[in-house]
C-alpha cells in the first residue's frame, strides 16, 4: 500500500510509527531490539507493507542540520541515512516537543486536562514536559513551532528548602539545570537531595517507586517528593510563560503525569504558577492543563507532514 507519508515519534525507550493520515494508528516497537533508526523504520515497513513518499521524524533531542545523535540510545542518523537506507525521497527529521507543538491544533478537548481554573485565552501556547529529559517548545499563532533547550536552563530555588537543595545539587553537578530535578531521573535525583537534607540517608528507590508511593499516600514521603516536584514545575512553567509570552496557555506534555493526573491537580504546582509578584495577575489569566493524549506526537508529525505536502516549511 501506499501512504504519502511515514512519520515516527522516537523515544528513549519505544518508537512509534504510523501512516501520516492515520496518526492514532501506531504501531510500537521497543527500540532496544533494534541497532538503528533505519532498521527500526525498515520493520515497521516489512511487516505493513507501506510504501511512503516521504517521512517525518519527531525525535527526543536537538536536530543539527538534519542529523541527530540520541545519547541513550546510541542511535546515530540523518535526512539523507534514513531516506537512502529506506528509499523515500524526502526525509524530515524534527524535535519531540515541535511535534507535540504543532498537535495542539488538533487534539479534541478530551485530549487535555485542566489544572487549575479552565478558561479560554489566545496567544502563544507553551509546552513543557518532564519525561527522559525536559522539554520546551512554543507554537505561536500562525502555526509556526518554537523549538528550544529551555530544560537546560538554570533551576532557580523559590524557598529555603530549595536554597538547600541548590547547594547540595552544586556540589554534586556543579551546573544544575531544569532537567536535573523535572525529569524521571531527575525525581529520583530529587528525592536524594530531600533524602539528604532531611536526613533520611542515602536511599535511592527507583522513580516508579517514588510515583507509585504519591500516588497511594500523599502524606508519605514520596508524596512529599512528588509535590515537591510539582511546585518546581509551575515554578519553571511560569517562567516559560513569562519569558515566551505565553498568554493562550502552557500545555504540560511527558510520559510522567498523565497517569498522576489527581496528585499533580492536588499539589502546589498552579499556585506556584501564579507566584510571580507583581505579575500574579497577568498569569492567573494563563490556563495550564495536562496533555493526556499517548499520540500527541505523531499527531504533531502528521500535521508537520501536511504543511511540507502543501508547500509549507
Amino acid at each position: 500500500m501506499t501512504d504519502f507519508a511515514l512519520i515516527a515519534d522516537v523515544g528513549g525507550t519505544n518508537v512509534r510509527f504510523a501512516p501520516a493520515d492515520r496518526p492514532r494508528e501506531a504501531k510500537k516497537y521497543p527500540t532496544r531490539n533494534f541497532a538503528s533508526m533505519e532498521e527500526a523504520a525498515r520493520a515497521y515497513l516489512d511487516e505493513t507493507g507501506a510504501k511512503p513518499e516521504m517521512a517525518v521524524l519527531a525525535v527526543a533531542g536537538p536536530v543539527k542540520d538534519g542529523a541527530i545523535h540520541v545519547t541513550n540510545l546510541g542511535w546515530e542518523f540523518s535526512e539523507r541515512s534514513v531516506a537512502k537506507a529506506l528509499g523515500i525521497a524526502r526525509v524530515k527529521l524534527i524535535n519531540d516537543f515541535e511535534a507535540i507543538a504543532l498537535s495542539l491544533p488538533h487534539l479534541a478537548p478530551e485530549d487535555k486536562v485542566a489544572i487549575g481554573p479552565a478558561r479560554d485565552a489566545k496567544g502563544t501556547i507553551a509546552v513543557v514536559g518532564p519525561g527522559t529529559g525536559f522539554g520546551v517548545a512554543g507554537l505561536v499563532a500562525d502555526g509556526t513551532a518554537l523549538v528550544t533547550e529551555g530544560g537546560h536552563a538554570d533551576f532557580a530555588p523559590n524557598d529555603d528548602i530549595e536554597i538547600e537543595m541548590l547547594k547540595a545539587l552544586r556540589r554534586r553537578f556543579g551546573h544544575v539545570s531544569v532537567e536535573r530535578l523535572l525529569s524521571g531521573p531527575g525525581l529520583v535525583v530529587l528525592y536524594q537531595t530531600l533524602s539528604e537534607i532531611a536526613g533520611r540517608g542515602s536511599r535511592t528507590p527507583e522513580q516508579h517507586a517514588i510515583t507509585a508511593g504519591a500516588a497511594s499516600d500523599p502524606a508519605s514521603f514520596e508524596g512529599e517528593v512528588f509535590a515537591r516536584f510539582c511546585a518546581i514545575l509551575g515554578a519553571a512553567a511560569g517562567n516559560i510563560a513569562l519569558t515566551m509570552g505565553a498568554t493562550g496557555g502552557v500545555m504540560v506534555a511527558g510520559g510522567i503525569l498523565p497517569q498522576l493526573r489527581e496528585p499533580l491537580a492536588a499539589s502546589p504546582f498552579r499556585a506556584r504558577f501564579e507566584a510571580k509578584g507583581r505579575f500574579e495577575g497577568y498569569m492567573k489569566a494563563i490556563p495550564t492543563a495536562l496533555i493526556v493524549q499517548d499520540y500527541a506526537g505523531l499527531i504533531g508529525a502528521s500535521a508537520k507532514a501536511m504543511q511540507i505536502r502543501s508547500g509549507a516549511r
